[in-house]
């Protein structure tokens, strides 16, 4: 498929005729590198968002070199998309799948204002959602990199998991493999570099450096 008006109708379909599943290779950042017009800048974050208002599950794979990119993309707040993104070092490919039913792949895999294939035989699909699948298990939660990257070390990452998750502290010493002592001790120097000495305030200014 080619025409920069095809295309687009295209991929608004496919992101809005997700209902359980949007699995997502895509480099924010691209514009950056290689000329893309503007209609097509922020297609692929659009699809994102449209379907993050419906289905259980999205999943964005993007270059490490795009989290600054995606963390302006996705800010903390109410308003903030639930998706989930990793980090890799490259991505093979642009790729958009929904529901593991219909892919949509650029013509050279790069672009999609180039052109796209529609791909809909379910053993092609398998093997894409497959090797999605093996670049988001090896990559990185951008999150996590996010709050590296802006202060917090990174072994209370895991404490601000387990605290927003309302764990209690046994249950988190048991998932961080420590103590409840060693937790307990992590969450003091947790609530010391959020500022606060409340568990409840910790996770509101945790979300409201975008950490959450």
């Amino acid at each position: 498929m080619a025409g920069g008006r095809h295309v687009r109708a295209a991929l608004a379909a496919l992101s809005g005729s997700a209902r359980r599943e949007l699995l997502v290779f895509d480099d924010p950042a691209i514009g950056v590198r290689r000329p893309v017009p503007a209609p097509f800048a922020e297609l692929v974050e659009a699809c994102v968002r449209t379907a993050a208002e419906r289905v259980r599950t999205v999943r964005r794979v993007v270059p490490r070199h795009a989290l600054g990119r995606l963390t302006a993309a996705h800010p903390a707040g109410p308003a903030r998309p639930v998706v989930r993104a990793r980090l890799a070092d490259a991505i093979p490919f642009e790729m958009i799948v929904a529901d593991r039913v219909v892919a949509a792949v650029p013509l050279d895999l790069e672009l999609f204002h180039n052109g796209l294939l529609l791909v809909r035989d379910p053993v092609v699909v398998r093997a894409l959602v497959r090797t999605h699948r093996a670049w988001w298990e090896a990559g990185e939660d951008a999150d996590r990199a996010r709050r590296r990257g802006t202060g917090l070390p990174p072994r209370l990452c895991p404490v601000l998991d387990a605290l927003t998750a309302g764990l209690t502290d046994e249950a988190a010493a048991a998932r961080l493999g420590v103590s409840t002592r060693t937790y307990s001790r992590r969450v003091g120097e947790l609530l010391a570099v959020l500022g606060t000495t409340s568990r409840f305030r910790a996770g509101v200014e945790a979300a409201r450096r975008g950490w959450l």
